[in-house]
């Protein structure tokens, strides 16, 4: 069955989503949500996600939300198909899902600052907050610079196999590596870059590259 994944092609979250399908060689259909607009708003698409945020997976009578649980999702649901994501035994998933904890409290939230800040604020005519830029660009060093003492130690976060702990850092890093004029913040660190380049450079996100960002960078 052909899953639909509702969300636009641009956004962190839906891109996430994607990876994973695309690693797991899952089927899917993207139904198109105009943020811009506030599509994502409206009744019809409350229904489906009533606190308006993308993306959200439809899978026969499964209607999903929180991208990181649609991950979980299709990573248990296929663990035998496609790449391993979530690792071989019961430690090896602990230490994914730690990791993928820490992607969501620590990492995302100056990432989510500085790509909003940086790049949506211009599209909608938004005055920049250059003390919140700042602020968020020193918050991510510091968690950056713990990164980069644990991936001198293993070739990605939950060891040495690649999990859904990586592949849910792809889509911010790539935008703060390739729009957002960030991208000193990885490649001035050994570690951390040689990871980057690693996981950035997957068939699967490729793949989700291609499809685009709708002209909107």
């Amino acid at each position: 069955m052909v899953v639909k994944v509702y969300g636009p092609v641009y956004a962190a979250a839906a891109r996430r989503v994607l990876a994973c399908l695309i690693e797991k060689g899952i089927e899917f259909e993207i139904k198109p949500i105009n943020m811009i607009s506030g599509e994502q708003h409206s009744p019809d698409y409350l229904k489906l996600q009533p606190f308006g945020f993308v993306p959200v997976i439809q899978d026969g009578d499964l209607t999903l939300f929180e991208s990181r649980a649609i991950l979980r999702y299709y990573a248990e649901k296929y663990a035998s198909q496609g790449a391993e994501l979530l690792g071989k035994n019961l430690e090896e998933r602990a230490v994914v899902e730690q990791w993928l904890e820490v992607e969501g409290h620590n990492y995302q939230l100056p990432c989510y600052t500085l790509v909003v800040q940086i790049l949506y604020h211009p599209k909608l005519g938004l005055a920049l907050d250059h003390k919140a830029i700042e602020e968020a660009e020193e918050k991510l060093g510091k968690v950056l610079d713990i990164y980069e003492e644990r991936l001198s130690k293993s070739k990605y976060l939950a060891g040495d196999f690649y999990s859904l702990a990586d592949l849910s850092h792809l889509p911010f890093t790539n935008y703060l590596v390739n729009n957002a004029g960030k991208d000193y913040m990885i490649k001035n660190r050994k570690h951390v870059n040689a990871w980057w380049e690693d996981i950035s450079n997957r068939p699967a996100w490729k793949q989700v590259l291609e499809l685009g960002t709708d002209g909107l960078f």
